[in-house]
């Protein structure tokens, strides 16, 4: 049914043996929670026993998307990072708090071309909502565990050729990413992320809050709007023969959102305070052999039948602002706390296109492929 949760019985065993001592019976708060990463995040903390607070962003509606079957068992707030009275009222409640809650911070705008489009909002959300949040914990002395912000590998952009010495790269001259690698943002969205993760580190320096931050390398998976590109190409391929994107020479490192789950709870149990750790599949692959393995997992699986992929420049990012290779080393993570990636991209594209096949209801009304608009790379 729509909105259960993907994670089996098996991987929440898994789970639970991996990470789940340090949440179970702990106060958590998730910003966020109702969206496509926090959602699933938000069902891992329940199912391990956490004593969840949902930070939903509040509408008229207060229709909850994705926790809606999870309703019984967390407290819903309904704020806005933007509102910084709503955000007090909310941090006020969690120094009732029986422990120190543990706090993760992925409310955001996540989608890059949107941020063009609304760039207010989403420094607004990102940026000024991380500093709501932040500054509200200050001023009402809550005492923390952790305080994870979900960056994103957006922030790093392209190599400008006056640091390419300081970047790492492959024996066949690939870009790998790493906590230490240059950043060069190329969207409003990704500036954005970068202002949070530094805001992130001036309060841990200046007041202590234990905050680390988490530079996500593109997840994807069950839920995710479908403006995104794997979401994109799979509710196409659903729906007619010839499936639209942007370029189809960039290179992204694709990661199935249960890993990435895996990757904040790890790092928030087990990394050190005021650090950085980067994550995600660990390889790379070009937007147009991306879309081609999942046309193919989708054809071979009798979901469509062959599809054609075409570029189309009307859904380009604006200007020199494309990011033509993401890649990550989690060589430190792994190190540290033995994470790495456990679903393959084959069995990660499978279970997204059937979660889109099976909940054709809950996306047909967000696609922007019914009129030419920029789709995103993420």
């Amino acid at each position: 049914m729509p909105g259960e949760t993907i994670w089996s019985d098996d991987s929440l065993a898994a789970l639970e043996d991996e990470i789940g001592a340090p949440y179970r019976g702990r106060t958590v708060l998730v910003t966020g929670a109702d969206g496509f990463m926090g959602s699933h995040l938000t069902d891992a903390l329940v199912a391990l026993g956490a004593n969840v607070h949902a930070f939903v962003r509040a509408t008229s509606s207060g229709a909850l998307n994705n926790i809606g079957h999870l309703r019984n068992r967390l407290k819903v707030h309904f704020a806005d990072l933007t509102d910084k009275t709503s955000v007090d009222y909310l941090i006020k409640e969690l120094k009732d708090a029986p422990d120190r809650p543990y706090i993760f911070h992925l409310g955001a705008q996540a989608h890059v071309g949107e941020s063009w489009h609304r760039p207010y909002e989403t420094v607004m959300a990102n940026t000024v909502g991380t500093l709501n949040l932040l500054q509200s914990i200050v001023d009402c002395g809550l005492e923390i565990e952790k305080f994870d912000t979900a960056g994103t590998s957006e922030e790093y952009g392209n190599v400008r050729e006056a640091v390419a010495h300081h970047h790492d790269f492959d024996d066949a001259g690939g870009l790998i990413l790493h906590e230490r690698s240059p950043i060069n943002p190329k969207s409003v969205y990704a500036t954005s992320k970068v202002a949070a993760d530094f805001l992130t580190m001036n309060y841990h320096d200046a007041f202590g809050i234990p905050g680390i931050v988490t530079r996500m390398f593109n997840n994807y998976g069950p839920r995710q709007n479908p403006r995104y590109v794997t979401g994109t190409i799979i509710t196409q391929a659903l729906t007619r023969e010839v499936i639209e994107l942007g370029q189809l020479e960039p290179m992204r490192d694709f990661c199935f959102c249960t890993d990435g789950v895996r990757g904040h709870l790890t790092v928030a149990a087990r990394g050190i305070p005021g650090d950085l750790y980067v994550y995600g599949q660990g390889e790379n692959v070009a937007m147009g052999a991306w879309a081609e393995l999942i046309v193919r997992i989708g054809r071979e699986e009798g979901y469509w039948p062959a599809r054609e992929v075409v570029s189309t420049p009307e859904r380009f990012r604006p200007g020199a602002s494309e990011v033509m290779a993401l890649r990550v080393g989690f060589e430190k993570l792994h190190r540290e706390t033995g994470w790495e990636p456990k679903v393959s991209w084959e069995e990660g594209i499978l279970r997204t296109i059937a979660w889109y096949a099976e909940n054709r209801d809950r996306w047909i009304g967000r696609v922007d492929w019914l009129q030419a608009s920029p789709a995103p790379v993420k």
